[in-house]
């Protein structure tokens, strides 16, 4: 009986009070989750008054020491090396919340390799708030209104010719795609983060694949950096075949096969930033 209560023990320290978010390898969610706002451990359950300067110079790509140092230790229990980091933060904002302040909570996702890849806001009050409220640091610099994450989802079969992936195989279709997209990101006040992912179907050796997504990967990145989007912001990566979004029988032909596994061949680009209201 006690090595049952101290196997249970041990358990549930190393499984925490987690959200229950969902996240992927790659740091990211489609719905993210969030803890009860009293259950706040941190500076006696109440939360703190961030640094904004600090807050300003959170990217994607950061381990958790370089986190630490600007937000300090999070302030929720999200069991034993977590994957998320929870915090409760209040912002000064005059003739706006409660008592002139704005509560938040504040989310970081971090991918497998635990460096952050996504960052994710939800206002406490008033319900209905902005998070960042719009406000100035003590650098004067604007903290714009409201949080963006996009993604854009690219056939790689449009961007590039076949069994290609440098800059010069671009298709001019794919192209044009392209410089659709920064015209978007030209839309977005900040950029803090654009992650690119490149994804093959199962054809052909794992090996392959691999190098055929990340060199695609790449080829978009350099993209990017030549029409004028800060290289330091954008992170590439090649998956190969994983995550497949259809499955086809193997009794197809190849070209049947081929064609029903278009949907595999694809780039995913996350775009992390803030937009005006």
């Amino acid at each position: 009986m006690k090595k049952l209560i101290i196997f249970g023990l041990l358990a549930g320290l190393m499984c925490g009070c987690t959200t229950g978010t969902i996240i992927t390898p790659e740091g990211t969610t489609d719905q993210p989750k969030w803890h009860k706002v009293e259950k706040v451990i941190f500076n006696k359950d109440s939360g703190t008054f961030p640094n904004l300067q600090s807050l300003n110079q959170i990217r994607e790509g950061m381990t958790k020491d370089q986190l630490y140092e600007l937000m300090g230790r999070p302030q929720y229990d999200d069991g034993w090396r977590p994957r998320e980091w929870n915090y409760l933060f209040h912002f000064t904002t005059p003739d706006q919340g409660e008592n002139n302040i704005t509560t938040c909570q504040f989310k970081v996702l971090f991918d497998q390799n635990m460096y952050a890849r996504s960052f994710y806001w939800n206002p406490i009050n008033p319900q209905d708030g902005v998070c960042p409220p719009a406000l100035t640091s003590p650098a004067k610099e604007q903290i714009p209104e409201k949080v963006s994450t996009k993604r854009y989802t690219f056939g790689t079969d449009a961007l590039f010719t076949f069994d290609k992936s440098d800059i010069q195989d671009l298709n001019p279709k794919g192209r044009v795609d392209l410089d659709n997209l920064i015209a978007e990101l030209e839309q977005f006040k900040v950029l803090n983060s654009i992650r690119i992912t490149g994804y093959t179907d199962r054809l052909g050796s794992m090996s392959y694949n691999q190098k055929l997504s990340q060199d695609r990967a790449e080829s978009l990145k350099q993209y990017l950096a030549n029409r004028g989007v800060n290289l330091n912001i954008v992170s590439s990566q090649g998956r190969g075949p994983a995550q497949p979004v259809t499955e086809c029988e193997n009794n197809l032909s190849r070209t049947e096969l081929i064609n029903c596994l278009a949907p595999n061949r694809r780039v995913v680009i996350d775009v992390d930033g803030y937009i005006e209201k």
